[in-house]
């Protein structure tokens, strides 16, 4: 039996994740990576997920969030080592001294929401990843969401009224929720073919491994399935 999938049908990757956590970022460049070595075609799509839903609506500055985390700016940046390097690897020049304020994502995961719709999810995910840990935008303030569904060929006008509309909040805090439900408690997961669940920013290789299950598993499903 081949190995291919028909040509109408995708393997579904569902990436929960929350764009103020750095290795959901560098969980991106490697998912990337693995979607180039496979030839499996995918269908990627992101979910939403909050780190802290506690943060206010306006953000908290971003040295008293750390403090108030870790014990220490001090200690984050030592404990942000790691990331750096990582993120490195992945051509991604994280720079955490441009953040000023650690913004609560809810209207950021609702952008995510509507870019689907639009086809231009991958962008939007891209681009807010890019504001937050190059530029050091503030992903909680309107202004900086409708600029960046702008430059992905999304409706400012049009964001920037179902940002001030409150529209879809209720779906994406319950996306969260059955998140959470669902045993998720930290992020990047990747849900691959609503069978295999990969947990952090993996290699690629453990990501194309988990590509190939699941294409497997489907077609045995569909080989064992009623006459």
């Amino acid at each position: 039996m081949s190995d291919e999938l028909p040509a109408t049908d995708r393997l579904s990757v569902d990436v929960i994740s929350d764009v103020m956590c750095p290795w959901c970022f560098i969980g991106k460049r490697r998912l990337e990576k693995a979607a180039s070595q496979s030839e499996i075609p995918l269908d990627i799509r992101w979910r939403p997920y909050q780190l802290d839903p506690t943060l206010p609506p306006e953000g908290k500055d971003r040295s008293l969030y750390l403090a108030e985390k870790f014990g220490s700016a001090e200690r984050a940046r030592s404990l942000y080592v790691d990331v750096r390097a990582a993120g490195a690897q992945e051509a991604i020049p994280f720079d955490f001294d441009a953040i000023e304020v650690s913004p609560n994502t809810l209207d950021a995961h609702r952008l995510i929401r509507w870019s689907a719709s639009a086809g231009v999810q991958d962008a939007i995910v891209e681009a807010l990843f890019n504001a937050y840990f190059i530029e050091g935008r503030r992903l909680n303030e309107p202004e900086t969401l409708t600029e960046i569904a702008a430059k992905a060929g999304m409706d400012p006008d049009v964001i920037a009224e179902l940002l001030a509309s409150g529209a879809d909040r209720d779906l994406v805090e319950e996306e969260i929720a059955l998140a959470r439900q669902m045993g998720v408690s930290g992020v990047p997961t990747f849900i691959v073919g609503n069978r295999y669940v990969v947990v952090g920013a993996q290699a690629p290789d453990v990501l194309v491994e988990a590509f190939n299950a699941a294409l497997a598993a489907s077609h045995n499903a569909n080989d064992n399935g009623p006459a």
